[in-house]
């Protein structure tokens, strides 16, 4: 129901077996597992988010606007690695939060934001509300019985195993205008967009109220796997990853490309530019990384990203148009909030006639005044936003609003 949007039963049948288990929980608490689907919704709201180390650091991409660029890009890597074929893959890049899940014995252990790359906040009660994240996984948990030595009573420590993946966090473009709905249904200033959105509900105390945002994951990166069943083959590439972390039950890109050269990672960029608009996500690029893992090695990273990897960013989508009045919003708390009433004009998709100034600071900073013409481009590809004002075309004698 949550990775694949394939049902197996109907809701009526799901809730009924839901609360069949609340039940037995409620009367046998002792019987109560940190994976059972109760245990989505937080306990207590934290006092505060711990600080945890990621196993592995958690770089950032370098990132281009330019399609010239991400061919000097497969000549740098390609003379890093000289007389090999490189392969690649190409992925959707995902407008969210970067999040590391960690499973400790195929239970979920900790789920930290990227920080500074080397230590973030331990938000695991927040992501457990995120129903498409596995609570357990069933194949790392099944660990070989500890072997005895010749001396009857010595026993070899227990053996652990550690999978730390590594994805992003986001709101579906669904669930962001409902939250939107909500808030102009009550009067209050609407969400800008959805990734700071996402991101602000993880920075949320109180894991209950987390739990009602329509959060999701998806999931390509990997971190560190140690496994003492020697039957579980470790994955070389990408694409093998991807595959692995499916199996085990993970959300995984919605679509991906796997190219032989500079030309083949473009029609990928431009393919995906078609049709990421279909995704449940926003995107606001494509990934672009080397597919084999033994590559990736000798190519090596610097001191902030990996020499193996680029992300192509698409150009926000804008339009021009008049800019007919600027009316105020006011939220229930009596917070005053300007908004641009426009000329209609269509932008990404939709016919869009009114757009967020923010508040006074903004309108000042970029000096918009009523019957100016003005750019709009929708923020984070959902909310409309002034972007700037084309002043060679303000009318005289236009006054300051």
């Amino acid at each position: 129901y949550y990775v694949e949007a394939k049902p197996t039963i109907s809701d009526r049948d799901y809730d009924a077996l839901y609360h069949e288990l609340l039940d037995l929980e409620k009367n046998f608490p002792e019987l109560v597992t940190p994976d059972s689907p109760s245990q989505r919704v937080g306990g207590e709201p934290l006092k505060a988010f711990k600080p945890v180390k990621h196993l592995l650091p958690m770089l950032s991409l370098d990132n281009t606007y330019s399609q010239d660029e991400v061919r000097d890009f497969v000549k740098r890597v390609q003379k890093l690695l000289p007389d090999e074929k490189l392969d690649w893959v190409v992925e959707p890049k995902v407008d969210g939060v970067a999040m590391s899940l960690r499973y400790e014995n195929g239970k979920l252990a900790v789920a930290a934001t990227r920080g500074n790359g080397i230590e973030g906040d331990d938000v695991t009660a927040n992501i457990k509300t995120i129903h498409s994240v596995p609570l357990s996984l069933t194949e790392f948990t099944e660990l070989p019985k500890s072997k005895k030595n010749n001396s009857e009573d010595s026993v070899h420590p227990v053996l652990k195993s550690i999978l730390e993946v590594r994805g992003e966090v986001y709101l579906t473009k669904a669930g962001f205008e409902k939250l939107n709905a909500e808030q102009r249904a009550a009067g209050e200033e609407v969400y800008a967009n959805a990734r700071n959105t996402a991101a602000g509900s993880l920075k949320l105390l109180d894991p209950k109220i987390v739990a009602k945002r329509p959060l999701d994951v998806v999931i390509y990166g990997l971190a560190q796997i140690e496994n003492p069943k020697s039957e579980i083959r470790n994955p070389k590439s990408q694409i093998e990853l991807l595959d692995r972390l499916k199996s085990l039950g993970f959300k995984t890109p919605e679509k991906i490309w796997r190219c032989r050269s500079a030309d083949e990672l473009i029609d990928a960029i431009n393919a995906l530019d078609k049709i990421r608009k279909k995704f449940s996500y926003e995107t606001d690029g494509a990934v672009i990384k080397l597919n084999s893992f033994a590559q990736r090695e000798r190519a090596g990273f610097t001191a902030k990203a990996p020499r193996w990897a680029m992300a192509y960013k698409y150009a926000p989508e804008q339009a021009e148009t008049k800019l007919r009045d600027i009316t105020i919003q006011v939220g229930r708390t009596g917070a005053l909030t300007p908004v641009a009433e426009l000329e209609p004009v269509f932008l990404a998709g939709t016919t869009v006639a009114r757009a967020t100034l923010h508040n006074a600071d903004e309108i000042a900073r970029k000096d918009v005044r009523i019957g100016d013409t003005v750019l709009v481009e929708k923020a984070g590809e959902i909310i409309p936003a002034v972007v700037s004002v084309l002043v060679e075309k303000r009318p005289a004698g236009n006054q300051p609003y």
